[in-house]
């Protein structure tokens, strides 16, 4: 038997490499603004299938479409060869990056300075998830039925628990950061309370469950069993709705709290609501079975991103106010590798100061506009002014001229009495 690694976090050299026409064949020049970045995981025969490729996904107007929708580009930023074997999991927050390997490591990026920040050698197993909450937090899941709780500021491991008999096989946090959910291949859904590092509750399941995620306003959970989702209310932790596709679920998503995308061993993705458990869209988004979907929101558009086996890595902008409409195609790369999932990075410190330089423009443009408005109104007000004084100065003598024969009149009948 193995014995346990100890934990490390070592530090490397940045070695990531530019990523070259042949890596990525879509290049265009770089537009500025915010750039999210895919993550792409890649597994199969070679080095390729061991690499992760990043890659930022820019707006820019297509040429000629003036009333058409946006179109996007993708323009290849780098690739490294991250493990010794293929990924399997990665997590993103507003600086790193962390992916988890069949090698047992998980190696971290730090997307600001785009290095190589370390690796984490706790686990002795597979990582199958991972999961960051906030800033200071991370979570893994691994075959060896651990979970571990990383601190990000030193990347310690504050906690180790034995979460599962067998593997842990997905794993969610609660947007409170309180409560933790997780499912493994002993047939059962625990709970977790983070606060105290113990497990709250344990419900045994009749099947091995492979999926489970939160809501957004954390007030539902879904756990996915082969091809069938059941919808638990937090109140009562009672199923409230079951989804049944024909195919195998690979990844699911909340686009809202009630509206869930789903994809699957097919080429199709459909939405799906929690509360009516009906579809309420479905379209073919690739030419093989999807791995992965994920989504995101710049400048109040909603954005979905799948990958699929075909290599193919697709944006789709999604209108939440006709969410029965098919989304818009934005763009697609072909990475001309076997993916199996993704993960968006958003730079968050270009989001801020593009919009507080925004609202610079804004406040400024509106500071212009109310002091031109004074000045009108001062210009309104000294208009009249001047008019009243002229009237006044136009009849002030017509009324001294009208004064002045009743002054005499009675100055006579005075003299006469």
């Amino acid at each position: 038997m193995r014995g346990r690694r100890p934990l490390t976090a070592t530090r490397r050299p940045p070695t990531l490499r530019r990523a070259t026409p042949a890596t990525h064949r879509l290049v265009s020049p770089r537009p500025r603004g915010r750039a999210p970045v895919g993550l792409l995981k890649r597994r199969g025969g070679g080095a390729a299938s061991r690499s992760l490729g990043l890659g930022p996904s820019l707006p820019a107007r297509r040429v000629g479409a003036a009333h058409g929708p946006p179109s996007w580009t993708v323009v290849p930023d780098f690739t490294h060869h991250a493990h010794s074997a293929s990924l399997s999991a990665v997590a993103v927050n507003n600086r790193y990056v962390v992916t988890g390997s069949r090698d047992e490591t998980i190696q971290i990026y730090d997307m600001k300075k785009k290095v190589e920040h370390g690796a984490l050698l706790q686990h002795n197993g597979t990582i199958t998830c991972l999961e960051f909450y906030g800033t200071a937090h991370l979570l893994s899941g691994a075959e060896d039925g651990l979970i571990c709780i990383w601190n990000t500021k030193r990347w310690e491991c504050l906690k180790s628990i034995k979460a599962h008999k067998g593997q842990v096989t997905s794993l969610s946090i609660h947007p409170s950061g309180k409560l933790a959910l997780s499912v493994g291949t002993d047939k059962t859904l625990r709970t977790w309370n983070l606060v105290e590092g113990r497990s709250a509750f344990i419900k045994n399941l009749k099947q091995n469950a492979h999926i489970i995620k939160w809501s957004p306003d954390g007030e539902r959970y879904v756990t996915v069993i082969t091809n069938k989702v059941d919808i638990y209310k937090l109140d009562t932790a009672s199923i409230t709705g079951t989804i049944t596709t024909e195919k195998r679920i690979s990844s699911l998503r909340f686009i809202t709290d009630s509206v869930l995308a789903i994809a699957g061993d097919d080429e199709i993705i459909r939405f799906y609501s929690c509360d009516s458990q009906k579809c309420l869209c479905e379209f073919k988004a690739h030419e093989n079975r999807i791995k992965a979907i994920y989504s995101f929101e710049r400048e109040g558009q909603h954005v979905v991103v799948t990958a699929s086996s075909d290599g193919y890595i697709k944006m789709w902008n999604l209108d939440l106010n006709e969410i029965k409409d098919v989304p818009s195609l934005l763009c697609e790369v072909n990475t001309k590798a076997r993916l199996t999932c993704l993960a968006v990075w958003l730079d968050q410190a270009s989001e801020i100061k593009e919009n507080s330089e925004k609202a610079a423009t804004s406040s400024q443009a509106n500071e212009d506009e109310k002091l031109s408005v004074v000045k009108k109104k001062k210009g309104c007000l000294t208009d009249k002014r001047d008019k009243t004084a002229e009237r006044k100065r136009k009849i002030t003598p017509k009324k001294q001229k009208l004064e002045t024969p009743l002054q005499k009149k009675k100055k006579k009948r005075n003299s006469s009495a």
